[in-house]
């Protein structure tokens, strides 16, 4: 099934989508349920159902919005290739971390920052280096904790694209301090345009478990990247075995992959030589489409967004100390 949640008349509902492309229709729920209760109770497939016996409406005439409210979003850096390229760009340095063969490392972002498919997307304050990221998420569907890649495998509910926008050159300025990317990357989030199931995107997978999916990346109509998902260095089951371990991951949960390689990001064009004359960061008016075989389309127009709010640099270190053990003022 492919589970959206719209706006109909006002109100955010959910539904599934059946149809071709540009002839799409919704069946939706009554208003009230949200993807996040139906991933919680269990009841996705009846669900789907009943939404089906419900009289449909164009796609075109409502409006598609992120399909959940995640309670945590994790992002992972699965592609060789994109890391060697961002690393160039932003770091300076060339080559793949020796340790990042050793488990698919991820950050958490901003839950709260998630955008529809065709929703605009707000230059970030004091950005001047705006980039896209072309990813795929999976979505969890069960809790579980400490669990093998095996077992991850059926704890994913399915997968949805993931457009990590990134601030390029505030995540190269505050990650010298070595934690981030923070307001490098907590703007906006692009989840859409649905979530496809997992039984859906089965006949993908190839003889090792990787998901066999194209995906593209155009800047106003002009391609700039395509990769295929299985040059992930990990599987998505993998990736939701290493965030379950020592931990709980629950129900809504998402987990992108991390950028594709082969110009899924302007950022590592720009490591591999790309100038950035011939390929400008992003400026508003640009229009990003990704494009993700079996999961569909997102795109979305940048716009200009807030000017920061001023903050002071720190103050000159103090040198206060107690003068007696547990004195303070």
């Amino acid at each position: 099934m492919r589970i959206a949640t719209v706006l109909a008349e006002g109100t955010a509902r959910v539904g599934v989508v059946e149809g071709e492309p540009g002839d799409e229709r919704v069946h939706l729920l009554g208003p009230g349920t949200t993807l996040l209760d139906l991933l919680r109770s269990g009841g996705l497939d009846e669900a789907g159902r009943a939404a089906r016996r419900a009289r449909p409406v164009a796609l075109a005439d409502v409006r598609l919005l992120p399909p959940l409210e995640p309670p945590s979003v994790r992002d992972f850096v699965a592609f060789e290739e994109h890391v060697e390229g961002v690393r160039k760009a932003v770091d300076g340095v060339s080559g793949v971390p020796e340790a990042w063969h050793d488990a698919p490392t991820f950050y958490f972002t901003n839950p709260h920052a998630m955008i529809g498919a065709h929703d605009d997307v707000p230059v970030p304050p004091g950005c001047r280096a705006l980039d896209f990221e072309l990813e795929v998420a999976a979505v969890v569907g069960r809790a579980g904790r400490d669990l093998t890649s095996e077992q991850a495998r059926e704890h994913i509910a399915g997968y949805t694209i993931f457009n990590d926008w990134s601030a390029r050159d505030l995540q190269s300025r505050e990650m010298q301090v070595g934690l981030g990317p923070a307001k490098g990357k907590d703007t906006a989030t692009t989840l859409g345009p649905w979530l496809v199931t997992a039984d859906e995107l089965e006949p993908f997978r190839d003889a090792d478990g990787f998901l066999a999916l194209a995906l593209w990346a155009e800047v106003n109509g002009r391609l700039v990247g395509k990769d295929l998902l299985t040059n992930m260095g990990w599987r998505f089951e993998d990736l939701v075995a290493y965030a379950a371990r020592g931990t709980a991951v629950v129900p809504g949960d998402v987990l992108g992959s991390g950028t594709c390689g082969n110009g899924g990001c302007l950022a590592e064009l720009w490591g591999r030589g790309t100038s950035r004359d011939e390929l400008p960061p992003l400026q508003v008016g640009d229009v990003v489409t990704l494009t993700v075989e079996g999961l569909g389309t997102v795109a979305n127009r940048v716009v200009a967004g807030a000017d920061p709010v001023p903050l002071p640099r720190s103050r000159p270190r103090p040198r206060n100390r107690p003068t007696t053990a547990g004195a303070h003022r």
